[in-house]
């Protein structure tokens, strides 16, 4: 046989969470790829939390108990508004039956490196190189390969034509060396985030998260094995307010905040203050003539309600599902090439979308609206106990919808665009909660 043929017909840009998901799924599969990792790793990346649609993939792989052991188990998430206002909470046993009812908070990148390990173990192969990347045009698409250089570290002869599949995260090699559009998200915000020791989280039950709308932007706290990450998300110009570094801006933000000051007054900052910024936005195309994009690569969400490492490990486990499940017969039939990787596309912009619908219900307050009804509903005599029924059951669908479970259901869209409309009697504006850019927004939506 000629090398061309026992070359690997797949080849993975990009060794993070996508990538080695992807590849432990094809080794499963008997599917030789090969997994291009530039070894870069920063210290502190946000996805610490996890939500219950990512553990059916551990289990997939066969790691949720090395999960467990590096983790802390997180039983749901909180959300709490400034200055008196509502605190929701959201346990996972509504996902019960579906879901598992639980999840799990991991410090990074410790896990990214248990993928790839599990990703070695079995079968997959790495290269410890940087892909190098040439652009050009097949019958009019843009098209990408690797250069003669990195297909020489990789061992593959000028004839192969593997498929290659950027998983390169938010550095996005594919889309940037194409220059593919894309689509920005409403927000453009910056986050600001650390690991702390003896920062105080007793207003919840051990593991569960809790994300603050504050009098300016929002924070998340997330409890680790050992230290709490702390989180605060700001408009570009607040941001500009609370100092000139990013440890300036972190420690004024935990200063300012009512619902952070009392609980850091004896927390410890044990690691660098990290920034993350840019983080809504998806390409307007998942695959062209020989390269699919996948995770952070096709597009990301939101901070809010943890969907990145969900959307990383599920769309790696669409990809293998659409396109390998019958094996790579499928990459010398054009046609049927074409509609799975058109399928996959589909699938994953809609996941983009219902989750952005969702995400939007938490920035511009509607959610601690339909709470705040639904707890006056849930209180009100009606026959059959009706009202109360009606409460859980809209309870257990958007819990499900931010577990990454139901998010693109219809039925549950629609029955939240359905509560935000008409069953919010006798309860504040939508505004009285939202996600507010600086002080000043705040006070003016109070005073109005």
């Amino acid at each position: 046989m000629s090398m061309s043929e026992t070359s690997p017909k797949v080849v993975i840009v990009g060794a993070g969470p996508a990538g080695c998901t992807l590849a432990g799924l094809l080794a499963k599969r008997g599917i030789d790829c090969l997994v291009f990792d530039d070894d870069k790793r920063p210290d502190l990346l946000v996805g610490e939390s996890l939500i219950p649609g990512v553990v059916p993939v551990f289990r997939q792989l066969g790691i949720e108990d090395r999960v467990a052991a590096m983790a802390t188990r997180k039983p749901g998430a909180s959300f709490f508004v400034t200055d008196g206002g509502p605190r929701l909470h959201f346990s996972f046993k509504n996902v019960e039956g579906h879901l598992p009812p639980y999840s799990y908070n991991t410090p990074r990148p410790e896990f990214d490196n248990l993928l790839r390990s599990r990703a070695e173990e079995l079968g997959a192969k790495f290269v410890s190189a940087r892909a190098e990347l040439e652009t050009g045009t097949e019958n009019g698409e843009a098209t990408i390969r690797l250069s003669a250089r990195s297909r020489e570290v990789a061992g593959l002869p000028e004839e192969a034509k593997p498929l290659l599949i950027d998983c390169s995260g938010r550095t996005r090699a594919f889309a940037r060396a194409m220059n593919l559009p894309t689509e920005k998200g409403e927000r453009d915000d910056i986050a600001y985030f650390a690991h702390y020791e003896d920062f105080d989280h007793d207003e919840v039950d051990p593991g569960q998260v809790i994300i603050s709308v504050l009098r300016a932007g929002w924070s998340w706290r997330i409890p680790l094995p050992g230290r709490l990450s702390v989180g605060i998300v700001v408009s570009k110009e607040h941001a500009k307010t609370l100092g000139s570094t990013a440890e300036e801006r972190m420690e004024n933000a935990l200063r300012q905040e009512p619902l952070l000051a009392e609980k850091a007054k004896r927390a410890r900052r044990i690691t660098p203050v990290m920034t993350y910024s840019n983080y809504q936005l998806l390409a307007d195309r998942g695959h062209g003539p020989g390269w699919v994009l996948c995770g952070d690569a096709f597009g990301f969400v939101d901070p809010m309600l943890s969907p990145g490492l969900f959307m990383s490990l599920v769309g790696a486990q669409q990809l293998d599902s659409c396109l390998f499940a019958h094996g790579l017969a499928i990459l010398n039939q054009p046609k049927k090439l074409a509609c799975a990787l058109n399928k996959y596309s589909a699938r994953i912009i809609d996941w983009h979308r219902a989750w952005q619908e969702l995400v939007r219900y938490f920035y511009d307050g509607r959610i601690f609206r339909i709470h705040l009804a639904g707890n006056n509903l849930s209180m009100k005599p009606s026959p059959f106990n009706l009202a109360s029924r009606m409460e859980r059951h809209s309870t257990r669908h958007i819990a499900s919808m931010a577990s990454g479970g139901w998010t693109r259901s219809k039925y549950s869209r629609g029955l939240m665009k359905m509560l935000s409309r008409y069953l919010v009697w006798d309860v504040p504006p939508a505004e009285s909660f939202a996600v507010r850019a600086n002080w000043q927004d705040k006070s003016r939506a109070e005073a109005a």
